[in-house]
């Protein structure tokens, strides 16, 4: 029997103005060809990267990050699986201690958060009833 709890430590969420997009699990291990594209991937960025108004020749591993992270919004906000799949393959796998990504997307500006230390929790929903309004109240 597994434990939920256990499982769900190796769960990296990204999570778009609060509500959670995508979750990779840990615990399936990628295929190979899948490896190769992550290090085509870092190749690539050892070229340099984009970030913003910036062109950055040497990026940190937080500005890949960065890089990365910006790429899986767009790659939700315009519903291209693949390659959000394959950003969130790289940020699970290059980035193993990486609990959530947390961004806020208001038009084009995107910021984000990276929390490293608190597992994603979905929010439970509450939906409140106008007393007298047909439901059976309690007296």
């Amino acid at each position: 029997m597994s434990n939920p709890e256990a499982s769900m430590r190796n769960i990296l969420a990204i999570v778009v103005n609060g509500e959670s997009q995508l979750e990779y699990d840990r615990n399936k291990p990628l295929p190979g060809h899948q490896l190769q594209f992550l290090d085509k991937m870092d190749k690539d960025m050892d070229e340099g990267i984009v970030l913003g108004d910036a062109t950055i020749t040497s990026p940190s591993d937080l500005q890949r990050t960065q890089f990365v992270a910006l790429h899986l919004v767009k790659a939700i906000h315009e519903s291209n699986e693949q390659l959000a799949a394959a950003m969130l393959a790289y940020l699970a796998n290059r980035i193993p201690q990486l609990k959530q990504v947390r961004a806020i997307k208001k038009e084009e500006d995107v910021t984000f958060d990276f929390v490293f230390d608190k597992d994603y929790v979905p929010t439970a929903k509450l939906h409140f009833v106008k007393p007298g309004s047909g439901n059976s109240s309690l007296h």
